[in-house]
């Protein structure tokens, strides 16, 4: 018989609330994937919303208290805190044997971030980075395209992400808090680097040797609201913008080949290819174009994107039914939070050029092969 993960959940806000948990509550219950069988919160008005959803959980005022009554109980706990805490909550969840997904990003600060994968290596526990933006199904598309090799391999890449605000939290406990640097630890480039980057890994296949970036801070607060970037890759160059101060919430990303190029907007896609053949394109002309469109509903307007989370759940189990306690994943959660904290020094540099040739993915965060020692015997069934 299989047996659902026995969870707990570290931090009941926005995310947690509207992303995760409901993804948790559709699938408990009658042997399923999932059992959600502790919550913490700080916040008591939070506490009693986790209650009103789980109502079988113990709920529990912080993370250490549910972790010494219930660690034994327990296979994983989901960090969904903000980011000053996730370092913290992991290291104290693997001391006792726990596996751990956590929200992004992984940490604050690249030593940070190297701690939580060496701890998760000698634990011989899976920490798994919550990378949503790669469950969105817009970008499943853009994967399939680029897996048919329709426009070669993808050598520029444009990334831009418009908030007219910054994420808020939930109204009962600082709703504000990303614009507080004591707890989120940075901005826009904190709060959106990760998704943008671990993207560009992707669409790139490599890492980037050097960046350079700015940003610029408005309203009085301590953390910046515009940010923007250039990475440059084995393989091409990849510029980023991002704003919390834009007139619409919006993603806009194009990625470039030989052969043609891809553009996204929100869930719209646009495929164009360069078509060959004798007399189709004379030598010196820029060409003759084919368009393809496609629509991908990917709720981008909704920013708990729940839809995405059982996807990513699944890739969590399966990195627990591999005893793959650091993968990919996770060393590219540590190399985003490299190149967030080198970014920042960048801008703070007058945008000086930064070699990343020493970043973590080259030295101790490379994805290694697990050891084939069997998961705590806690599988389940597709949360699909």
């Amino acid at each position: 018989m299989k047996h659902p993960l026995r969870g707990a959940i570290a931090g009941y806000g926005f995310i947690s609330g509207q992303g995760h948990a409901p993804t948790y509550a559709k699938h408990m219950g009658n042997g399923r994937a999932v059992e959600i069988t502790a919550i913490a919160d700080i916040c008591e008005a939070r506490r009693q919303a986790a209650h009103a959803m789980f109502p079988s959980a113990r709920i529990y005022p912080n993370h250490a208290s549910l972790l010494a009554a219930e660690a034994g109980a327990l296979d994983f706990i989901d960090v969904a805190t903000p980011p000053v805490h996730h370092a913290e909550i992991a290291h104290a969840a693997l001391n006792l044997g726990l596996h751990v997904l956590c929200e992004k990003p992984l940490a604050t600060s690249a030593q940070d971030a190297q701690a939580m994968l060496r701890h998760a290596r000698e634990a011989r526990r899976v920490l798994f980075p919550c990378h949503n933006y790669k469950h969105a199904p817009v970008v499943k598309v853009v994967r399939s395209i680029l897996d048919e090799g329709i426009i070669g391999p993808v050598h520029l890449v444009t990334m831009q992400t418009f908030r007219n605000t910054h994420a808020k939290g939930v109204n009962e406990w600082r709703p504000d808090w990303r614009r507080e640097r004591a707890t989120s630890g940075g901005g826009i480039a904190m709060d959106h680097g990760s998704h943008t980057f671990y993207l560009a890994f992707d669409w790139m296949a490599a890492y980037p040797t050097s960046l350079t970036a700015h940003s610029a801070t408005t309203n009085g607060y301590d953390t910046e609201d515009v940010f923007g970037c250039t990475l440059n890759f084995p393989t091409g160059v990849v510029s980023a913008h991002l704003s919390w101060t834009a007139g619409v919430r919006k993603v806009m990303y194009t990625l470039h080949g030989k052969k043609g190029a891809i553009r996204v907007e929100d869930e719209d896609v646009e495929l164009a290819v360069l078509e060959a053949g004798p007399g189709v394109v004379a030598p010196g002309s820029p060409g003759q174009w084919r368009f393809e469109r496609r629509v991908a509903k990917s709720d981008w307007m909704d920013a708990s994107h729940v839809g995405w989370f059982g996807s990513l759940f699944d890739e969590f189990r399966g990195a627990i039914a591999r005893s793959e306690y650091v993968g990919k994943d996770t060393c590219e959660a540590c190399l985003c939070v490299d190149l967030i904290e080198r970014a920042y020094r960048s801008a703070a540099e007058g945008s000086r050029m930064l070699d990343v040739s020493d970043a973590t993915m080259d030295r101790a965060a490379r994805p290694r092969a697990a050891r084939p020692v069997p998961a705590p015997g806690h599988e389940a069934e597709d949360l699909a």
